[in-house]
């Protein structure tokens, strides 16, 4: 085989398996995204995350965000204290509590 043959040959293989990776990788960024979308659609309405707050005893919600992991509202807990909930989309568990301050004139 000639110089010339051996490194078309090369810079063939060479674009084959590039091509197959970059095929392979935008694959699976496909996947993922079709992934997240099905999860999305087993989301609690923001409707069924308020009556299970308000089934757990928290009142007054001021604010509710879908976010891109989960919901996060804002409402007086059982205590009667202001906080900031992350709830976990699916399940509506309270991932995280934070108590604001109260604001003093």
């Amino acid at each position: 085989m000639t110089k010339t043959g051996i490194l078309s040959t090369l810079l063939l293989t060479a674009t084959l398996a590039t091509g197959g990776a970059l095929f392979a990788g935008s694959h699976a960024i496909a996947s993922d995204r079709s992934a997240t979308a099905s999860q999305s659609s087993e989301w609690l309405s923001i409707q069924d995350v308020l009556q299970r707050l308000e089934a757990a005893g928290y009142r007054n919600f001021e604010e509710v965000e879908r976010e891109s992991d989960g919901y996060e509202v804002k409402a007086t807990d059982p205590d009667g204290r202001r906080v900031e909930l992350d709830v976990h989309p699916v399940s509506g568990e309270i991932l995280k509590t934070e108590v604001k301050r109260e604001k003093h004139d």
